[in-house]
């Protein structure tokens, strides 16, 4: 029985060279521009020397090639769209790391931080261009050109949902107001509008005639996916996430946890709503009293219920999706994997 970690280490490799042939081979009055694309990969640093940094858990390229291993076909055939999708959601970092104003990304300076918001801007524009081009090598693999017109299709209408959801999660910003059925429509685009894609896409690649399965399959392992990370956001172990324990209160991202607590009534959550509305911003001193309060509302409970809520549909949709039993245990282990990481 094959395990997910091995399924892994076999086919990263392979999605890694996919996509080093696309981000390579430029003139050298270009090198600039792609170094910079592969330093945010983690292949170079920022003199365009090779390096081996952290490059993120490769989650959505493997989806890929394990959907469609479980409709039947072996996962070299879509080897193009998982690179494309990784290079898709690569390309989202670049600009999202501009218009949060973030100055690191796994523990090291963010693109913009040290080349400029100008060429930042212009490298994530090349990316996203070159994961359309990948795309279209499933050509050169004899993919019929009808799966791919209809991969082509898929893709493009997961841009515009990306850009969907990154828009409203700007918006929240600035909100007091943020309800949870905006929040989903927000989490639908950002998070899970790419993950649903990618289960999609190695499905149609493959030709299997459960496609509504394998993208429902996709759909909710997305909003689990970013509920568990708004709940790590909050709660999770800095050391073991990468990311401060405290950042998501700072700066009053408006997430799963804390807008159920808002949305409650009670001297409680006036408190917390106290915190959320005023002008002056909160301060270290004062996180631990917010933490307090979503405690006191039940605020991780809630969202803890849902995020399984969304793992356990996902699970049913993947016995809809039937295919290779083998990998469709595969499948599934991956969504037990994900939902209830360290906290």
């Amino acid at each position: 029985m094959t395990t997910f970690e091995q399924f892994s280490r076999q086919w990263l490799p392979e999605i890694e060279t996919e996509m080093r042939t696309l981000l390579s081979g430029e003139p050298p009055v270009l090198r600039g521009m792609y170094s910079m694309m592969r330093y945010h990969m983690g292949w170079e640093n920022q003199q365009g020397a090779p390096e081996h940094s952290p490059a993120g858990k490769r989650i959505r390229p493997l989806l890929v090639l394990l959907t469609c291993q479980a409709a039947g076909a072996n996962p070299v055939r879509a080897l193009p769209a998982a690179a494309a999708v990784e290079l898709l959601h690569n390309f989202s970092l670049i600009h999202d790391d501009i218009e949060d104003r973030s100055l690191t990304r796994r523990h090291r300076p963010t693109v913009w931080s040290w080349a400029g918001e100008a060429q930042a801007i212009n490298t994530g524009d090349a990316m996203f261009v070159i994961a359309h081009l990948a795309m279209l090598r499933l050509r050169a693999i004899n993919i019929p050109d009808a799966r791919v017109l209809n991969a082509l299709q898929v893709f493009d209408d997961t841009c515009i949902r990306l850009t969907e959801g990154q828009y409203l999660d700007m918006s929240f910003e600035s909100r007091t107001d943020v309800t949870l059925d905006e929040y989903l429509l927000m989490i639908s685009g950002k998070t899970a509008a790419l993950l649903s894609a990618s289960a999609l896409l190695g499905a149609l690649i493959a030709g299997s005639e459960k496609l509504d399965a394998y993208r429902a399959f996709g759909y909710e392992l997305g909003l689990s996916f970013q509920i568990e990370d708004d709940i790590l956001g909050i709660w999770g172990e800095e050391a073991l996430t990468g990311k401060s324990a405290t950042g998501d209160i700072i700066t009053r991202k408006k997430t799963l946890p804390v807008l159920y607590a808002l949305d409650q009534s009670g001297p409680v959550a006036e408190r917390l709503r106290a915190f959320y509305t005023r002008e002056a911003p909160l301060t270290a001193d004062e996180v631990p009293v917010v933490l307090a309060l979503l405690d006191k509302l039940n605020a991780r409970d809630y969202a803890m219920a849902q995020g399984l809520s969304h793992a356990e549909a996902a699970l049913s949709a993947l016995d809809v999706a039937a295919g290779d039993a083998e990998t469709i245990d595969l499948l599934a282990s991956l969504v037990r994997r994900l939902v209830g990481r360290k906290r």
